[in-house]
């Protein structure tokens, strides 16, 4: 074959490689936390209602490589629920996570991303949201369905002691976030939020100003239903908002739609959920990702610096030597086939020496001494907690 047939059939392997390679970096590498940052603020820019989640902890990253530098990221992320409501424009770094004994609730996402002309775009996501009710106590507050009859009585009550005490504006449930109770002395003690919107009132009806410059706010009330202490707090109608890639826009809160009757549009649960899935054309693929997850990774053998390992060079004057056995290859090696800087081992795991001392026998009878160190894998994935 000539010159040029050989580096078109070279060159046609190495695109094939690189279509089916899949590189693994460590789950707390920059890269991979930039991509999990932006996923983050795509899944808050689409959950409309609730809460912000925070990222919590990477579980898994996979990079397939594309041809033209368009690379396919595909990640697992753990999320937890924050004290900030998706319309209060705070960024999701200055919420506080709710505590496992205030029940929180969090998020398990597949998210697809794609890297064009070095930005990442999500493609594709799929959530499952749940509440983490490990360290529920006895005699602690449970949340309850957002459309408990007795609870909902209680933010109506709390609202109308709001708005007797403001002057000039009255105020409207736009959408409860979450409500709580536990049981005491004289009947059971309420903890809701709720978000609020400046409203036009006739008589007894009032009607949620369409107006993006209407006041939004969330309210909090305690207490039993005949007394309750409520607190709200007003959001800023329009400030910049910094995502991920440090870009700083003005941005407009997301619209949250006003529910008549129960104010709830989630019947029985007891907490807003994550969108739970973006184009379903790609929901096999994150399925697939996900049971590969648990996938058991075999144990390569360190590749040793040949020219380190080496014993020194005999001297003429010596009697010749035996040669040593050679090693019995790697399972699965072809000999001469692999470079020295083959890298041949799983992305996910860190190969580690460790330093042995001499074997007594080595330092009696001045044998050379094998490299026999063991190698520790240190797993990089699932990355570090950042919360609990």
């Amino acid at each position: 074959m000539n010159p040029l047939g050989i580096t078109v059939v070279l060159g046609l392997l190495v695109g094939a490689w690189a279509q089916v390679v899949t590189l693994r970096p460590q789950c707390d590498s920059l890269e991979a936390e930039e991509a999990a940052l932006v996923a983050q603020d795509y899944l808050n820019a689409q959950h409309t209602h609730g809460y912000k989640y925070a990222l919590n902890r990477i579980e898994d990253i996979k990079i397939h490589p594309g041809p033209v530098g368009d690379d396919i990221y595909v990640m697992e992320i753990n999320l937890l629920e924050t004290d900030c409501h998706v319309l209060d424009p705070t960024p999701v770094a200055n919420c506080t996570v709710r505590s496992k004994f205030l029940t929180a609730v969090e998020g398990d996402c597949d998210v697809v991303l794609k890297r064009v002309g070095g930005a990442l775009t999500v493609t594709a996501f799929k959530c499952k949201t749940e509440e983490s009710t490990e360290d529920i106590c006895p005699g602690c507050s449970f949340l309850l369905p957002l459309n408990d009859t007795l609870a909902l009585d209680f933010v109506h009550v709390s609202l109308a002691t709001f708005n007797n005490i403001t002057d000039n504006v009255t105020y409207t449930v736009l959408e409860v976030g979450r409500m709580s109770s536990r049981f005491a002395v004289g009947g059971p003690v309420y903890s809701v939020e709720y978000v609020v919107v400046e409203a036009n009132c006739t008589n007894d009806a009032c009607v949620p100003l369409n107006d993006t410059m209407a006041e939004h706010g969330i309210c909090t009330a305690t207490g039993q239903s005949t007394a309750p202490q409520v607190d709200c707090k007003m959001f800023p109608t329009l400030i910049p908002v910094v995502d991920a890639n440090s870009t700083a826009a003005p941005a407009l809160p997301p619209t949250v739609h006003i529910h008549a009757g129960s104010l709830s549009r989630k019947h029985g649960l007891r907490h807003h959920q994550l969108t739970t899935l973006h184009d379903p054309l790609l929901s096999g693929f994150l399925s697939a990702e996900s049971a590969e997850s648990a996938e058991v990774v075999p144990v390569v053998p360190a590749v040793v610096d040949a020219a380190a390992a080496a014993p020194p060079a005999a001297d003429p004057a010596a009697p010749a030597a035996d040669p040593a056995p050679a090693a019995d290859p790697a399972p699965g090696a072809d000999s001469g086939s692999k470079s020295e800087n083959s890298k041949e081992f799983p992305w996910h795991f860190n190969l580690k020496k460790r330093d042995v001392p001499a074997s007594p026998a080595s330092v009696i009878f001045g044998a050379p001494v094998v490299q026999t160190d063991p190698i520790v894998l240190v797993p990089t994935c699932p990355g570090r907690i950042r919360f609990f």
